[in-house]
Formats: C-alpha cells, sequence, structure tokens
C-alpha cells in the first residue's frame, strides 16, 4: 500500500521511524506499507499532481491543526477524498471544520477516513464509542484528553512548584509546545471534546458550544488546597445530555478518589462513557508522545485494510 505522508514535522518523523521499525510486521501481516511521496505542506499544486499519477493508495495527514480554518489539513484531506484515496489524520482541525463534510466525502468515493489518532492519540476514544458500545445510546461523555496539562497539573501539586515552573518543566521535557496555549487554555481539549461529540452524538457542534476554562488561573493553593482534602484537579472535557440538552464543558476539576480519573497521572489520558445499557466504560492510558501520536495512524490504516 502506497503513502502520501503530508507534513514532516515531529509525528511525520516518528511515523516513518514506525514503519521502518515495524516493517516485517506489517509484512507478515500482508500489509507492507510504503511511503512514496512526502509532501510539503505549502504544495498543494504538487500533491494535486501527485493525485493525478494515481502514485499513492492512501495520504496520512500530519499538518499542524488549525482550529479556526482548518488549513492546510482540509484542503488535502477533501482533494484526497475526492480522487478516492482513503485519508488516515492526525490533524484535527478538518474535523473540527468539516468532519460531516468529510464522511460524507469519503462515502460517495468508496474510502475510508481514519480519525483514530485525533482524540488523545494511542487512547483508542472513538474506537471504544464506535465499536465496543454498538447498540447503545451514549449518555454522555467525559476525558482527560490532554497529557500536557495532565503532567502540569500533577507536577504542581507533587513538587509543589507554581504554574510557570511546572509549564516550563513540560516544555523542557517536550510535553508540549513551545507555545502551550491550546493546551494549557484548554483548547486541545476542546477540539477532542468536539469530534468525539460530533461523531458520537452525530451532532453539528462548533467550538464556540462549548464552554472553555484552562488550567492557567489554578494557584498552588488551589492545588494544595484540594491536596490536603484528598483530591485532585484534573482538566475535564464533558459532554452529556441532561433533561435533552446537550451540554458541553472543558474545565478543571477537583476529584476524588473514587473518580476513574483520579489516578490518571503524568502524561495519560483517559475516556468515561456512560450508556443506557452497556454501563459505564473508561479507557485509560496511552501516553503522549510523537512515536504514540505515529502508532495511532498505524492503527488506523491497519483497521482501514484490515478491519474488525
Amino acid at each position: 500500500m502506497r503513502i502520501a505522508l503530508i507534513g514532516h514535522g515531529g509525528v511525520g518523523q516518528a511515523f516513518v521511524q514506525l514503519l521502518e521499525d515495524k516493517k516485517a510486521a506489517l509484512k507478515a501481516m500482508g500489509l507492507p506499507l510504503q511511503i512514496t511521496c512526502i509532501v510539503d505542506l505549502e504544495n498543494i499544486a504538487d500533491f494535486m499532481a501527485l493525485l493525478s499519477e494515481q502514485a499513492a493508495d492512501l495520504v496520512v495527514l500530519a499538518t499542524p491543526t488549525n482550529k479556526e480554518s482548518g488549513e492546510p489539513g482540509y484542503s488535502y484531506a477533501k482533494a484526497a477524498l475526492s480522487h478516492g484515496l482513503h485519508v488516515v489524520t492526525a490533524d484535527k482541525g478538518p474535523l473540527v471544520i468539516a468532519y460531516h463534510e468529510l464522511k460524507e466525502l469519503a462515502a460517495a468515493n468508496g474510502v475510508k477516513l481514519g480519525i483514530g489518532c485525533t482524540t488523545g492519540g494511542a487512547l483508542p476514544a472513538i474506537n471504544g464509542g464506535l465499536l465496543d458500545l454498538a447498540g447503545a445510546a451514549i449518555i454522555s461523555i467525559e476525558g482527560v484528553l490532554n497529557g500536557a496539562t495532565n503532567f502540569v497539573l500533577e507536577k504542581m501539586r507533587e513538587t509543589q512548584v507554581n504554574y510557570a515552573e511546572a509549564l516550563q518543566e513540560a516544555q523542557r521535557l517536550g510535553v508540549t509546545e513551545a507555545d502551550p496555549s491550546l493546551d494549557v487554555e484548554g483548547w486541545d481539549t476542546a477540539i477532542k471534546l468536539l469530534i468525539l461529540t460530533n461523531v458520537l452524538f452525530n451532532e453539528h457542534k462548533r467550538l464556540a458550544d462549548i464552554e472553555v476554562c484552562g488550567i492557567t488561573g489554578l494557584t498552588q493553593e488551589d492545588i494544595q488546597q484540594a491536596a490536603r482534602k484528598g483530591l485532585r484537579y484534573k482538566l475535564v472535557g464533558s459532554s452529556a445530555y441532561k433533561q435533552g440538552a446537550l451540554t458541553i464543558a472543558v474545565k478543571p476539576l477537583a476529584l476524588e478518589p473514587t473518580h476513574p480519573f483520579y489516578h490518571v497521572e503524568g502524561t495519560n489520558k483517559a475516556v468515561r462513557y456512560i450508556t443506557d445499557t452497556l454501563g459505564e466504560l473508561t479507557i485509560s492510558g496511552g501516553g503522549g508522545s510523537a512515536r504514540a501520536a505515529a502508532a495511532a495512524l498505524l492503527r488506523d490504516i491497519i483497521n482501514i485494510y484490515r478491519p474488525m
């Protein structure tokens, strides 16, 4: 299977390395995957030529997330799907802007849109909701969906450093980007929650529909006061139907030890679904790294070519 990779930053590079590391295992599975081209982010003209030449079977989007326009990933995804190529994306932007449009475009052209990487990297949040809860009505979605904020809050609690120092450590270790605003202001969590909501609830919500509050206002005193009560702060996104209306919010919550997210630490993430017939399902772990994101992309590719 021939792959066109769009974007060669941290996740793109990790994906290239992962395919090399897994070459023998993929061949044994009957899935020899080959990257036939790597396309520069700004070179949409070259990409269109590539599509005309039928030089790939699948496109992997490792483009940066733009929550305002979805570009450049949206244009690449739309073009690829229109030309009958599968698309697997780490870029959340196109789904924020046009998930239903892209889903319908994929169906119309007989191809698949792989989005499992977009709601927590290695965390199988989408698959858990779509496959493992099939036949049940999901009543609520709740998640710790951003590993960087989880790391910062744990560092503040365990080492008693202030927010700025904990964030600096996260940046030094590469846990968050040089510009951490999407993480710490809650937007990365909101984006992932929006995708889960629109996919699993079949809604057409926008980021403007979500009440978003990040962790920037939390002080060391807030963290320690909660700790003295046996509580731990987590940045939690929740989407739930209450009296027929859907409420979506992202905010830091002080959780009790009985909460399933209480022990989700470091860069790990978690999602909890409450359903009408299958009860409650919590999935946790995954960590946060470029390699984990690359592994999630590979998981989506395998599921496209060898569906369960």
